[in-house]
């Protein structure tokens, strides 16, 4: 980032958690954006990855938790401006145009696809080798 050798002072930069972009969250859960536009569980992975896509500076904090669900770890730290006030991203100017962008990538992430394709194969080679019927055996 910087040449010299020091640290930029990311406590200045944007913060993003993952439940900003989450589908599966409702509002008063702590979606910022609206439903349709919305992808399902992204991980902080996966947004430092569509920042890095979009050449936006990027530092991912594992040790910090939401303040609402604190059982999820995680937020990306993201520099928009440079220090003399000009976009690194001209086509993203806000926080809110960042949370649509990312959204809208994270589902094309190329862990994503993987996985699905991975989930497909395992779920139809797998059929249920369980007789449909259960229960509690009688002696």
């Amino acid at each position: 980032m910087n040449v010299d050798g020091e640290l930029p002072n990311i406590k200045r930069w944007i913060v993003l958690y993952p439940i900003y972009m989450n589908s599966k969250k409702t509002m008063a859960e702590g979606r910022r954006i609206g439903l349709s536009k919305a992808c399902e569980n992204p991980t902080c992975a996966e947004i430092g990855d569509c920042c890095s896509y979009l050449k936006l500076p990027f530092a991912i904090e594992i040790d910090k938790a939401y303040p609402r669900d604190f059982m999820q770890k995680g937020r990306v730290r993201v520099l928009l401006k440079k220090e003399d006030d000009t976009l690194f991203n001209p086509t993203i100017s806000s926080r809110k145009q960042l949370m649509l962008r990312v959204a809208d990538m994270v589902p094309k992430h190329h862990g994503r696809t993987k996985k699905q394709e991975a989930a497909v194969s395992t779920s139809n080679a797998g059929a249920s080798n369980k007789s449909g019927k259960g229960g509690k055996k009688r002696r």
